[in-house]
């Protein structure tokens, strides 16, 4: 198991919403796996998953792009998340198009500081935890904040979406 990477965390987009909103948080670096995900990042940083939390980049039928925040070890049911906000389909973005709307890369998405602004929904049982780890807008990248202050910032609307993942 590799340790968590001593270098200067960097300075982005969503670095500089959160110090301009006054959130306290820490800053997590570590050695970034291609297509590894939040398993790989919970183990560097020796967490639970269900603690470290995707921002996922999706859009409506209509192309318009909205951003999903949920557990690690957990899905989005994209149907469910439909119904809830009253449009007929959800799907992710391909990430071009994810990298076009965040203004961040795939694997190095942050729900602050995004490109386009886009309504955020946050997984409610989210809530349920003292601290959450969330892309600081670089691969490699994890900053631990309090989910209340998450809500402060971002006004996501909260929704009941969660799958098991299967995978995990």
């Amino acid at each position: 198991m590799s340790q968590t990477r001593k270098e200067k965390a960097p300075v982005t987009a969503a670095i500089r919403v959160l110090r301009a909103e006054k959130v306290p948080f820490t800053d997590h670096l570590y050695d970034y796996e291609e297509k590894g995900g939040t398993t790989v990042s919970a183990r560097e940083l020796g967490v639970a998953e269900h603690a470290v939390v995707k921002t996922l980049v999706m859009e409506d039928e209509n192309r318009h792009p909205l951003v999903v925040l949920m557990h690690g070890d957990r899905k989005v049911s994209t149907k469910e998340l439909a119904r809830t906000i009253g449009v007929k389909t959800i799907a992710p973005c391909d990430p071009d198009t994810a990298n076009r709307h965040s203004g961040y890369l795939v694997g190095g998405t942050s729900p602050f500081g995004t490109r386009k602004t886009m309504p955020v929904y946050l997984e409610e049982s989210i809530l349920a935890l003292d601290r959450i780890y969330l892309n600081g807008g670089k691969r490699g990248y994890l900053v631990g904040v309090s989910p209340q202050d998450v809500v402060r910032v971002l006004e996501p609307k909260l929704v009941n979406v969660a799958i098991a993942d299967d995978l995990g």
